[in-house]
């Protein structure tokens, strides 16, 4: 099953190698990988590297070490909750600039509007209906209802993902709009006016959808994106002047 590690990276090849072969499903969920010391037999390597790289996959999410007699790496698979957990973290640290989140989205999400006000059944554009009720109550509210305005918002981007069908971008999507939302408490007053463009989008946005006009659904969602973009960037500009001009108010 494994080749002898080499031997001027070993403890990456092991790693490599056993998530390899989970990926590849040479090791499937449930199986239980050779003995440790089948295993450093197999690497010809020592214990310590060994578990070392046992450790790092069981980090990943990949394994489950299982101690006692009838212990051992017991595989775990692949699944979406470790696979976002890099794009999650790389969200909560914001690591990734304003400008380059906005492009992402304007794309995919703009392509995914178009897709849904294709393929939306009849259901579905009443389930978007429903959505584009509860986020007016909270507009009427305004902004002492801001993180529940931004939920429902979430709510319905995430359910024209779905409607396009394409699992790549209902799980790229999900992954970013649980995380975004540093970038909003951040950048993002979200003020009474703000909240109103914001369910006027979702309003033409879902009237596209069910009225069949995909080239219209992509213009308004690329739309939204860029003008909140906007809106966020003038909010950083402006930290940034304030903490270069501490005594400018």
């Amino acid at each position: 099953m494994f080749r002898k590690a080499t031997q001027s990276r070993v403890f990456q090849d092991v790693v490599y190698q056993i998530q390899e072969a989970i990926l590849d499903g040479t090791l499937k969920a449930g199986e239980r990988l050779p003995s440790e010391r089948d295993m450093v037999e197999m690497f010809k390597t020592s214990r310590g590297t060994l578990r070392e790289a046992l450790r790092v996959l069981e980090q990943k999410g990949l394994i489950e070490i299982k101690l006692g007699v009838a212990g051992g790496a017991l595989v775990k698979g692949v699944n979406s909750e470790q696979m976002s957990e890099s794009l999650a973290l790389l969200l909560r640290a914001q690591k990734v600039s304003l400008d380059h989140l906005a492009e992402f989205r304007e794309g995919v999400e703009g392509h995914v509007t178009a897709l849904a006000a294709e393929r939306a059944s009849e259901t579905e554009v009443q389930q978007l209906k429903e959505l584009l009720q509860e986020a007016h109550q909270y507009c009427k509210l305004g902004m002492s209802h801001r993180n529940d305005f931004i939920r429902v918002d979430e709510k319905l981007h995430m359910a024209l993902a779905r409607i396009s069908g394409n699992v790549v971008y209902i799980f790229v999507l999900q992954t970013v709009h649980e995380n975004i939302h540093r970038y909003y408490d951040r950048y993002l007053a979200m003020s009474d006016e703000e909240i109103r463009e914001n369910y006027q989008d979702l309003s033409d946005i879902v009237g596209a959808v069910e009225e069949g006009r995909p080239a219209d659904a992509r213009a308004i969602a690329e739309g939204h994106v860029r003008r909140f973009n906007h809106y966020m960037k003038s909010r950083e500009e402006s930290l940034v002047q304030t903490t270069s001009n501490p005594g400018k108010r």
